[in-house]
């Protein structure tokens, strides 16, 4: 059995910025690792028809202009081509939000056209707040949220996992917030589960108080995570930050991913979570996608970010 990690060792593990990180989780401990050649496929990733294998994407901000990314379009054409050469065909991909920069009809035509090239069956969306300016989200619910609930909320199940969309990009102030009809759906929503179901939830902004000041923190999020307290294993999956950090608290595994548009600064590097300009040689670093395979009948939930190389 592998040891749990040092409190040393963690917080060495949530600076980590643009690396590939593999992470396992087994029996509620987490372990992680810098990727490098040396390393092999996870053993939860081989082929096996009781494997669940998704690819989770972010922040690709479709639209935006300025001298931190000069083409958007061009490095999530990149992601996108990088999900269709893994050599696999994920049974879904994740998106988890600010799938456009300003939320107009054009730029939500162009993302959902990009994704249509996507190799995998379905794809999953949450909007972030950049899919919600001056509209409260409705050009994104019609592009995207078909059949969900609420702002856009929904559920589903495959290989014995229970995923949870959430929205938490409507009511900003100054941090994410579900809300009471939110909460309630999701009380609903696990009541009939089984607390050995493995449980992925997955919003824009992080359920954790990440960095409060730049508004990285959901304000009612402790009220679904205390619905989620009897389940033996939660992981929770967000955007938003747009770099990827890690971080355990109780039953629940927080992963923040990296994204395909442009960095931001690590909490508190700078004044403000405004795009980071790079070298060139560094750029495609801090970019990236994730992967994430999960056997059914076992405890082990094995997580790759890959940069986009």
């Amino acid at each position: 059995m592998t040891a749990p990690m040092t409190r040393r060792q963690f917080a060495r593990h949530t600076g980590w910025f643009g690396a590939a990180v593999v992470l396992s989780v087994t029996g509620g401990e987490v372990v992680s690792h810098i990727a490098d050649t040396r390393d092999s496929i996870p053993a939860a990733t081989t082929a096996d028809a009781g494997t669940l294998r998704f690819v989770q994407v972010s922040d690709s901000h479709i639209g935006f202009t300025g001298p931190a990314n000069t083409d958007v379009t061009g490095s999530f054409t990149h992601a996108i081509d990088q999900v269709n050469s893994l050599g696999f065909r994920p049974d879904f991909v994740l998106h988890t939000g600010d799938l456009t920069h300003l939320s107009t009809p054009g730029q939500f035509d162009q993302v959902k056209q990009m994704m249509s090239s996507l190799r995998t069956d379905r794809v999953f969306t949450v909007p972030g707040e950049h899919d919600s300016v001056d509209d409260h989200g409705r050009a994104y619910r019609r592009a995207f949220a078909q059949g969900t609930e609420g702002d856009g909320w929904y559920s589903f199940d495959t290989h014995g996992v229970h995923f949870i969309a959430l929205v938490n990009t409507l009511s900003l102030e100054k941090l994410g917030h579900l809300g009471t009809e939110q909460i309630d759906f999701v009380r609903r929503d696990v009541a009939g589960l089984s607390s050995d179901t493995p449980i992925v939830v997955f919003s824009h902004i992080p359920l954790f108080a990440m960095f409060p000041q730049w508004g990285w923190s959901t304000d009612d999020a402790l009220q679904v995570l205390n619905l989620l307290k009897r389940f033996s294993s939660v992981t929770a999956l967000n955007g938003h930050v747009h770099q990827l950090f890690s971080r355990v608290e109780g039953n629940v595994t927080f992963h923040s991913a990296t994204t395909t548009a442009y960095p931001l600064p690590k909490p508190g590097q700078a004044p403000a979570p405004t795009p980071q300009v790079l070298p060139a040689r560094q750029f495609h670093t801090a970019l990236g996608i994730r992967t994430v395979a999960y056997r059914q009948g076992t405890t082990a939930l094995a997580i790759t970010d890959q940069e986009l190389a």
